[in-house]
């Protein structure tokens, strides 16, 4: 996948492109649909598809203190549009500038002057431009005018398989040919600690990625269990506080099942200790400190809770680990 960062420097593509613009966050299973029908009309048209998106989710400038928290990195998109098999994504720098240009503006200058839209395919709710002005209707209109086809569709996917169903859809599985699917609704399943209807609603686990960083250093000298403590960006969405079976990713796609605490340690602190995101892998020893890696919820175990003393947590922590085992062993 071709990956323009310059603006300035972007090409049409010589046949022309079809395009779909979004902040993408999580690239879900709603926008793997919409993907497919950009590619399936692009390869009956012979244009390039085009994913124009953003350095940043516009929220954080335009309604900062409200921003959401994200569902995956720049690079994580990158790597998750390059997998849908798009073939030009443009990163659209987004500031304050970006922000009060008129939604027409946009349309001149980055999908007739830079793509060379033919055809445009977004979201039918799709929003852009200074006050969100622009929408599907004016798309539309400015493209019966300039020359290039609109498709305004629902974000939605088939459901998941009997068994990995999403208990947020109405209806029994199955009842509905597809169902709507949100970064919104993704966003509050994960808070919630709900990693395993988001992951069939995401197509995959949720991760945050981080580096190793030192936590309180207690995990292996006091309590037997060593922990990798991840330090994600703030921006990103972690899973409500809780215990939860998920994979450790390390460089070169090596992984190991792990046992993983998101939470504030209520035996030593009372609940007033700072955030963690700590992962026990399972079968490892070694020295993880400093390296950059990947860490995947596939589903919660329990909630956080304050023991009495370190002996009954200890004796929790080894069956938390037995169940991590017996959940990821039943993973696909």
């Amino acid at each position: 996948m071709e990956i323009v960062t310059d603006l300035t420097a972007c090409r049409p593509p010589p046949t022309g492109s079809a395009v779909t613009i979004g902040a993408y966050d999580g690239v879900h299973r709603g926008h793997r649909a919409l993907l497919a029908e950009l590619s399936a009309e692009a390869g009956r048209k012979g244009l390039t598809t085009v994913v124009v998106t953003f350095d940043r989710h516009p929220a954080e400038v335009v309604r900062p203190g409200s921003a959401p928290k994200l569902l995956c990195d720049l690079d994580q998109k990158l790597e998750l549009l390059a997998g849908a098999g798009v073939e030009r994504t443009v990163v659209v720098p987004f500031d304050e500038t970006r922000a009060n240009e008129t939604a027409e503006e946009f349309v001149h200058e980055v999908l007739e002057r830079r793509l060379d839209a033919r055809l445009v395919v977004v979201g039918e709710d799709f929003h852009f431009g200074h006050g969100r002005k622009g929408n599907v209707a004016l798309l539309r209109e400015m493209g019966l005018r300039d020359g290039f086809a609109v498709e305004g569709i629902s974000l939605t996917a088939s459901p998941p398989a009997r068994g990995e169903g999403d208990p947020t859809a109405d209806g029994p599985p199955g009842a509905d040919a597809t169902v709507t699917i949100s970064s919104t609704r993704i966003r509050a399943l994960v808070a919630a600690g709900q990693v395993r209807e988001a992951a069939a609603l995401l197509g995959r686990p949720h991760q945050v990625r981080g580096t190793v960083v030192h936590g309180d250093s207690r995990g292996g000298a006091e309590l037997g269990f060593p922990t990798a403590n991840l330090d994600v960006s703030p921006a990103i969405a972690l899973p409500g506080t809780g215990i939860y079976a998920g994979w450790y990713e390390r460089g070169g796609g090596r992984r190991w099942p792990a046992a993983v605490s998101v939470g504030r340690r209520p035996t030593f602190y009372g609940g007033g200790g700072r955030l963690l995101v700590e992962a026990f892998l399972l079968d490892f020893s070694g020295d993880l400190y400093g390296e950059e890696a990947r860490l995947s919820f596939v589903d919660r175990l329990r909630d956080e809770q304050p023991f009495p003393s370190v002996e009954s947590l200890v004796a929790q922590m080894h069956r938390d680990v037995e169940v991590t085992r017996a959940t990821l062993a039943a993973q696909p």
